[in-house]
C-alpha cells in the first residue's frame, strides 16, 4: 500500500502528478497534482488509497471527492489537437504543468509516476515507477485524474453516442474499434493513432504521420 515515504525522504512541499488517458483512441489526456497534508488526511484515505487501476469505480468516486476536501488538487488537460500536433507524450507533459498550475500553490518538489521527467514543471521532479501504488500523493493524483477523465468521457458519450465512451472512456476495446469501422471516427477521435487514421479519408491519412498509442 501506498504511504508517505517517498514525500518524507524529500521534504517540504510534495505535490503528487499522475496521468491517465496516454493509450486511448478518443479523447483528451488528463493529469491531476495534488499537495496532501499527513495531519489533516482522514484515516480512510490512509487505508484506501491506491493505484486507481487496483480500486472499483465507486470507491474510486468517494476517495477523489475525499481528496478533494481535505488537499490541494489540481487538473490539467491536454486536448486532441494537441495531442496529434505534438505527441502524446509531450502533450501529457504540458496536461500535468497545467495540473501543477491549477494548484495554486508552489510546491517544493514534485513525484511524478513513471520513468520520464516532465520537463514543463517549475520545480525539481522525483520519478517513481509504478508511484501511485507506493507514494499516497502520487495514488491521490491518480484517482482524481481517473474520475475526472471517466465523468468527462462519460459527458462525451452522450453527444457522440455509439461508441460506448461511458463504459470504455475511449480505450480501443473490441466495442470500440466495432463503432469506428460502422460509424467512422468524431472530433474526439486521435486521427495520430494507427488504428483510426487507417479509418478516416486517404488523404488525412497520408498527411498525418501514423503513430500507435505509447
Amino acid at each position: 500500500m501506498p504511504d508517505f515515504t517517498f514525500e518524507r525522504s524529500l521534504g517540504g512541499i510534495v505535490a503528487g502528478i499522475d496521468e491517465v488517458g496516454r493509450g486511448p483512441l478518443a479523447g483528451p489526456v488528463v493529469a491531476a497534482a495534488v499537495i496532501l497534508d499527513p495531519d489533516r488526511l482522514p484515516r480512510r484515505l490512509l487505508e484506501q488509497l491506491d493505484d486507481s487501476k487496483k480500486l472499483p469505480r465507486r470507491r474510486r468516486e468517494e476517495l477523489a471527492a475525499l481528496v478533494r476536501d481535505c488537499a490541494d488538487v489540481g487538473i490539467g488537460e491536454a486536448s486532441v489537437a494537441e495531442i496529434d500536433s505534438m505527441n502524446i507524450l509531450r502533450a501529457t507533459f504540458r496536461a500535468m504543468a497545467r495540473a501543477y498550475q491549477a494548484l495554486g500553490r508552489t510546491a517544493e518538489w514534485a513525484l511524478v509516476d513513471g520513468n520520464r521527467p516532465p520537463d514543463t514543471l517549475p520545480c525539481p521532479v522525483r520519478c517513481v515507477v509504478g508511484g501511485d501504488g507506493l507514494s499516497l500523493s502520487i495514488a491521490a493524483a491518480s484517482v482524481v485524474a481517473k474520475v475526472h477523465r471517466d465523468a468527462l468521457m462519460a459527458g462525451l458519450a452522450a453527444a457522440c453516442p455509439g461508441y460506448g465512451w461511458e463504459t470504455n472512456a475511449g480505450y480501443g476495446t473490441n466495442d470500440h474499434r466495432e463503432a469506428l469501422r460502422r460509424l467512422g471516427p468524431t472530433p474526439h477521435h486521435r486521427r495520430s493513432f494507427a488504428p483510426v487514421a487507417q479509418m478516416t479519408l486517404p488523404s488525412l491519412a497520408l498527411r498525418e504521420p501514423v503513430r500507435e498509442a505509447e
